[in-house]
């Protein structure tokens, strides 16, 4: 596995201006994110990404409160379905994962939808793989050993002990050959123990208490300028089954809610939070 540039970059989304009335000002989701960081580059390439035989995406990851988790559906019904191949429809639905394609002139809709439910945008990732090759995100570092339970393929209830280590999403893209300006993406949701020690061994050890949730796994077809959102069915706090560990955030996070009627944001509010996924192909040179 090639190890992937992973670059934390921009900054929070919400900057805090202590004032009178704890207000502040934002700039909405769909502006955070424009369309150039979307779109392809082309004859803007430094000379040093030119020389990169890598396909690249940026990650984008949102918070939005939990108790807003139904505009969801809006959004979902907004993206494509058809391209998104599921491993295991049936297990995928129970583990309560969704996912959409879209393509980048979707993105301010999106965005608008996201504005309305509260959702700030975290610090974003660029992530460059070599042909054929994948790493992770991580979303979630566990410290302690604990249960997860999950829909394994067939939709039978299965339930696995990890922990410490991380959950991340596994991210592997490759060429299709024949085909200019097209890759193969497969995405699943992987527990890593820690993998600290280079002896081979000891490693080669670490990596075999690897587990792959392929039941919530999928792939698709993707080309620079399009995206795939990932995110809950609905919003789970048991921090138990895979959706909750994945995708909420119990303990909550910050929200700013907005003031009706006026640009600047209100007192800041600690509220459950659910996360989603945008990962956006902007480039393939290989």
């Amino acid at each position: 596995m090639v190890r992937l540039l992973e670059i934390m970059a921009l900054s929070l989304v919400v900057t805090l201006v202590v004032g009178c009335n704890g207000s502040e000002e934002e700039k909405p989701i769909w502006e955070q994110v424009k369309m150039g960081d979307l779109a392809p580059s082309h004859s803007g390439k430094r000379p040093s990404d030119q020389s990169l035989r890598t396909i690249k995406f940026n990650v984008y990851v949102f918070e939005l409160p939990a108790e807003n988790v139904t505009v969801l559906e809006d959004v979902w019904q907004m993206l494509y379905r058809h391209p998104v191949q599921v491993n295991d429809y049936t297990a995928f639905v129970a583990n309560s994962f969704s996912v959409g394609f879209g393509e980048i002139q979707m993105w301010n809709k999106i965005g608008e939808l996201l504005e309305g439910a509260e959702a700030k945008r975290m610090p974003s990732i660029l992530l460059l793989l070599a042909d054929g090759q994948s790493d992770d995100i991580t979303v979630v570092r566990l410290k302690r050993e604990q249960a997860v339970f999950y829909v394994s393929g067939g939709g039978s209830a299965r339930g696995v002990t990890i922990g410490p280590g991380k959950l991340a999403l596994r991210i592997r893209a490759k060429k299709v050959a024949g085909a200019r300006g097209v890759c193969y993406v497969e995405v699943h949701p992987v527990f890593s123990p820690p993998t600290r020690n280079s002896i081979p061994e000891l490693a080669a050890r670490a990596k075999a208490g690897e587990v792959v949730f392929a039941s919530a796994g999928f792939g698709l077809m993707m080309s620079p300028g399009d995206f795939f959102l990932l995110g809950p069915g609905e919003y789970i706090s048991d921090q138990v089954s895979l959706s909750s560990l994945f995708f909420s955030k119990p303990e909550g996070s910050l929200f700013y809610p907005k003031l009706e009627g006026r640009s600047t944001l209100g007192k800041p509010e600690r509220k459950p939070a659910i996360r989603v996924f945008m990962v956006v192909c902007t480039g393939i040179n290989v």
